[in-house]
């Protein structure tokens, strides 16, 4: 016999069981989900558990969901940019940006130092860790002026590899500068003739002449490049960057202008009338420094500036306010800071010299480039990829159907 009150205990008791049964099944389902969901954002199967089945992989929705890698490692930034494929071309997903100065004492030396090796790696393994960590499916990471001309580039590349994992490439210029027209294609004005696209980097400075009255609606078309041997690095190291007095100043705008002369002819005779309507195009620091210093922002707006149309006549305020600061001032300034603060006047010079010899009404700012260029390519390449799957696919065999047999 069962002692009394024994059966209400065992119903509340059997409730009981049941309702925790029900939170444990609950908490069990969402941990398996959080599982999924991890494993689906690092690429890596999750730890097989005992005396449970092996969890499915998330269902990924098709290549739309591939994420995409582009690096950029120059004389003076390490950046990288991770995306997926969207409707509008791609939408970023991750994104990192450091100053190494990489090119640091190359002019003087001819190779790469110690210490500035160092920096580029310590921000290298950060990407590697961003690439690895988001599971990118496809990359390509590059190395431009700085591995190009020194003497320990090769030496520096194997040891980039020991030490990260990754695998620079050293483009060449002409890649470069297709590369650099590629990323920023979307800001050109097709109303214009031509246009002049100019990337001033920390040891080189790329120039492309582009047209836009070709047959190609989609792709603005390079009649002629260059790439020069100075760039905001190379420059300020020769002539000093944080004194920087007029006179000074005139002497870096003089020497750029030389250097780009031969390239100005030879547009001038190719274009010829056609070379009358036609605007400016500038990506990199410099310019996007200009554009947050003449907007007045309190702190750098990439939504602000990409894509900004500036004139002449308002660059030119802006250099010469910051020709008036003295190097602290500069350091100071939300859209210089004192990475910048002796490089930014370098840059100036650089731009002043194109200004002089293609005198244009209009500039554009292209907060975008090479990482944006690469991120295009490579994704306009698995999509003609899968379209020639899909059409092989779609193509009937040879003597099947038609023949009026059955």
């Amino acid at each position: 016999m069962q002692p009394r009150g024994s059966g209400a205990r065992d119903a509340k008791d059997g409730i009981g069981a049941s309702r925790k049964s029900r939170r444990r099944g609950r908490r069990g389902r969402g941990r398996r989900k959080e599982e999924a969901r991890k494993e689906a954002a690092s690429g890596k199967p999750a730890p097989k558990q005992a005396g449970k089945s092996p969890q499915k992989p998330a269902r990924r929705s098709g290549s739309a969901d591939r994420l995409y890698a582009a690096l950029d490692l120059g004389t003076n930034n390490c950046r990288l940019l991770i995306a997926r494929p969207s409707p509008e071309g791609f939408k970023v997903v991750d994104a990192y940006s450091r100053i190494v100065r990489l090119g640091e004492g190359l002019a003087s030396t001819g190779a790469l130092g110690e210490a500035a090796m160092k920096r580029a790696i310590d921000a290298l393994r950060i990407c590697a860790e961003k690439m690895a960590r988001r599971g990118v499916a496809r990359s390509r990471t590059i190395a431009t002026a700085a591995c190009r001309t020194a003497d320990n580039g090769a030496d520096f590349i194997e040891r980039v590899k020991r030490e990260t994992g990754l695998s620079l490439e050293v483009v060449s210029t002409e890649d470069e500068a297709r590369l650099a027209v590629a990323g920023c294609a979307p800001l050109l004005d097709k109303a214009c003739n031509s246009a002049l696209v100019f990337d001033i980097g920390g040891g080189s400075t790329e120039l492309i002449w582009v047209r836009m009255d070709g047959e190609d609606d989609v792709r603005p078309a390079i009649a002629d490049w260059t790439s020069l041997p100075c760039g905001v690095v190379t420059l300020a190291e020769r002539h000093g960057g944080v004194d920087v007095p007029e006179n000074i100043y005139v002497r870096m705008v003089d020497e750029v202008s030389g250097q780009l002369s031969p390239f100005l002819e030879r547009v001038k005779e190719a274009a010829g009338a056609g070379a009358s309507n036609f605007h400016l195009l500038g990506t990199s620091g410099t310019v996007t420094t200009i554009a947050g210093v003449h907007l007045g922002l309190n702190r750098y707006d990439r939504t602000r500036v990409d894509g900004l149309w500036i004139s002449p006549d308002e660059v030119q305020g802006v250099t010469r306010a910051l020709l008036a600061m003295d190097y602290g001032s500069r350091a100071a300034h939300p859209c210089v800071g004192q990475e910048r603060a002796d490089l930014v006047l370098a840059g100036c010079a650089i731009f002043e010299a194109i200004a002089l010899a293609w005198p244009a009404d209009r500039l554009r700012v292209a907060d975008r480039g090479l990482r944006e260029g690469i991120l295009l390519s490579l994704m306009e390449a698995d999509a003609s990829r899968r379209r020639r799957r899909r059409k092989r696919r779609r193509k009937p065999k040879p003597g099947a159907g038609g023949n009026g047999t059955v």
